[in-house]
């Protein structure tokens, strides 16, 4: 599915002949009923979706800010969807990836942090999370608490807390896994690991 739309949203990028055009959004239109027919979205909505992208296709950066003090790790509690998360959320254009994870942040849970690292670079299909309708790309960055404010909930989250890495909560898993907490405690405790990727 997400090959077809790669393939749709590069020839409706590149196509000089109106008839190409016409395939080009056939093709797309497939691909919208094949990721309906996996899910109870409407296939006008994912079509939508698809057709809302222009340009050479790409992929979204979401970035998640890791902040581990005292052993335990701070997690956000998404209102969307009641689960735990790293603070972060989409890079906007215009600012760097760790401005976007300072910012995700402060506006998710109320604290200043600075990026200290780039722990890991994944994508997001190759990391056993749940299928996404976009092709994402996570950056995670080991981070540090800029002076002593108390990390409070925001209009995006209803919960922050501090959790040690036996004892997490549920997590939203299409925007953290556990298998991340770990990388982080591992890069928390072992600070000359290099970055991961892929």
């Amino acid at each position: 599915m997400r090959s077809l739309q790669t393939i749709a949203q590069s020839g409706l990028n590149y196509a000089t002949d109106d008839y190409d055009r016409d395939r080009y959004r056939e093709v797309r239109r497939i691909a919208a009923e094949l990721a309906a027919a996996n899910s109870d979205a409407d296939p006008d909505i994912i079509e939508g979706l698809f057709a809302a992208g222009s340009g050479h296709p790409t992929p979204k950066v979401d970035v998640r800010a890791a902040i581990v003090v005292s052993e335990r790790i701070l997690l956000v509690r998404e209102v969307a969807d009641g689960g735990w998360t790293l603070p972060g959320g989409w890079a906007d254009p215009g600012e760097s990836p760790s401005e976007a994870a300072a910012r995700e942040t402060r506006e998710e849970a109320g604290v200043d942090v600075r990026a200290t690292k780039l722990i890991a670079l994944y994508d997001r299909a190759r990391r056993n999370y749940p299928p996404h309708i976009e092709c994402i790309y996570k950056a995670i960055f080991a981070c540090e608490l800029i002076g002593d404010a108390v990390p409070h909930a925001s209009d995006e989250t209803d919960g922050v807390e501090f959790f040690p890495a036996d004892k997490l909560p549920a997590l939203s898993t299409g925007r953290t896994t556990a298998q991340q907490i770990e990388r982080v405690f591992a890069h928390h405790n072992n600070p000359s690991l290099p970055t991961e990727f892929d």
